[in-house]
């Protein structure tokens, strides 16, 4: 163990797992846990720590002695500086492999409750071009490589379009190419770019809050349809046409294009007026017949294949009949609830967002479904004894929070229903966990199905069905 520039060089040291965030994980000869940013497990390395603390170091590798036999080449020119795919370096059974641990693992260690046998977890069909939409980010001072910085040579034309660097928040890496997303994506983001520069519009500075363009956002569903987005930061008519229109001919199969005049400090859309440049303003998914509208402030499940398994898991662990009456909390734009729907006698949903509910209804029309009922509230109020006495009390609730969990208000709420099942769906297995734990005194845990959403990142989703004890 050695010391630089007053933080620790840990030499040689060999990665055992993978933990939180999708980090690597080793061993300190003092016997705190190392969590490493940019190694994986089975590779020996030498480690520069930045962060010390009573139980653990945070640092990055700066020499390998021995690359994990783990490892293939990444496919993506930018891997290791896109914060997107950090695991495009470990093979994919490998990352299953690490997901379903730490699915089990916090189960087990956070919630501390009795569980069946974990299920394999569902791999994604596609590795690659899974999401149906892409945020890029236009900047006019875009992010150097250290190869760039230490060649010397005088980068004139510094703008880009394309993703924030990890933990910089006006930083924007430029984009060659990208794999997240199906053609046209690439072919639109890289025109747009071209487009813009050849007419002389300015990117934007996210320091100086000043710049014509900030962001592209572009959505694809299944059925082919496309949506593109384009944010401005203030209204020039002419400039906008101009790039608008060459991007319509240029692009002639494009569903929705649309634009946004957006002059506040962030570039969120949700309180921003949409326009609509030509075509329709939403796009359509589909998924066992039904339709799902989307526009572009909706929620809609990024991996649209996958999103269609975890949907037949979430069916199948309510093992519906037809009689019940199901509860669907965090309904959002009410796909579960209408997918479920054919095999219930009734399902309530509830969401906090009215936009969302909103949408959730119109859904319900046009897939000519009438035994959905949609209503806006707060989850940890809404379940109050004339709630119940008008709707009926659940014989199956499915809920589908945030990354945050349930708050503990929520589960309360849960017990008091008494539903005879609980199909929980969690994109963060730690706080479903913790939400297990306070279950547990009523429902006990039968069946666990991770499922992999994201390939490429540590991210992974986990369905948990519960039974009244």
């Amino acid at each position: 163990m050695a010391r630089k520039n007053k933080q620790i060089v840990l030499e040689n040291i060999e990665v055992i797992d993978a933990g939180a965030k999708g980090k690597a994980v080793a061993k300190a000869p003092d016997g705190r846990v190392v969590f490493i940013d940019n190694a994986i497990p089975g590779d020996v390395v030498t480690v520069q720590t930045y962060k010390k603390k009573k139980g653990f170091y945070e640092g990055k590798a700066i020499s390998f002695s021995k690359y994990s036999e783990k490892r293939v080449e990444p496919v993506c020119p930018h891997f290791g500086v896109c914060g997107g795919c950090k695991w495009q370096n470990l093979a994919y059974e490998h990352q299953l492999f690490y997901k379903q641990n730490e699915v089990e693992q916090n189960l087990k260690r956070i919630g501390k409750v009795e569980l069946p046998p974990v299920l394999p977890i569902l791999g994604s069909a596609k590795q690659y071009f899974y999401r149906n939409k892409m945020e890029f980010s236009f900047s006019d001072s875009k992010w150097l490589t250290l190869a760039q910085i230490r060649s010397g040579e005088v980068i004139e034309d510094r703008n880009a379009l394309g993703f924030h660097i990890p933990g910089m928040w006006d930083k924007i890496l430029d984009l060659d190419v990208c794999y997240l997303q199906e053609e046209p994506s690439n072919a639109i983001r890289d025109f747009v770019k071209m487009k813009a520069e050849e007419l002389g519009l300015s990117f934007f500075n996210t320091r100086n809050q000043d710049g014509f363009l900030r962001t592209l956002m572009l959505r694809t569903s299944s059925t082919g349809e496309v949506m593109v987005l384009l944010q401005f930061y203030y209204e020039d008519e002419t400039n906008r046409d101009l790039l608008l229109q060459a991007v319509a001919e240029k692009f002639p199969n494009i569903t929705s294009l649309l634009y946004v005049i957006n002059s506040k400090g962030n570039d969120t859309l949700y309180d921003q007026e949409i326009m609509l440049y030509y075509g329709r303003d939403h796009i359509f998914e589909e998924m066992e017949g039904l339709k799902f509208k989307i526009n572009a402030k909706s929620f809609y499940q990024t991996n649209s294949e996958q999103a269609y398994e975890l949907y037949k898991i979430t069916r199948d662990f309510a093992g519906l009949t037809g009689n019940e009456l199901v509860y669907d909390l965090y309904t959002g734009t009410g796909t579960i609830a209408q997918f479920v729907s054919g095999k219930a006698r009734k399902v309530i949903g509830v969401e906090v967002v009215p936009d969302a509910i909103y949408a959730a209804k119109e859904n319900a029309v046009l897939n000519n479904i009438d035994n959905v009922e949609f209503y806006v509230g707060d989850m940890k109020k809404v379940f109050n004894q004339e709630f119940i006495k008008t709707h009926g009390k659940p014989d199956v609730v499915i809920t589908d929070p945030p990354r945050d969990g349930m708050h503990a208000d929520v589960v309360l709420q849960l017990l008091n229903l008494d539903a005879q099942k609980i199909v929980y769906v969690s994109c963060n297995s730690a706080t479903q966990a913790r939400d297990l734990a306070l279950l547990d005194s009523k429902y006990k845990v039968t069946r666990v199905q991770p499922v992999d959403m994201f390939p490429q990142t540590h991210h992974v989703e986990n369905v948990v069905l519960l039974e009244k004890r």
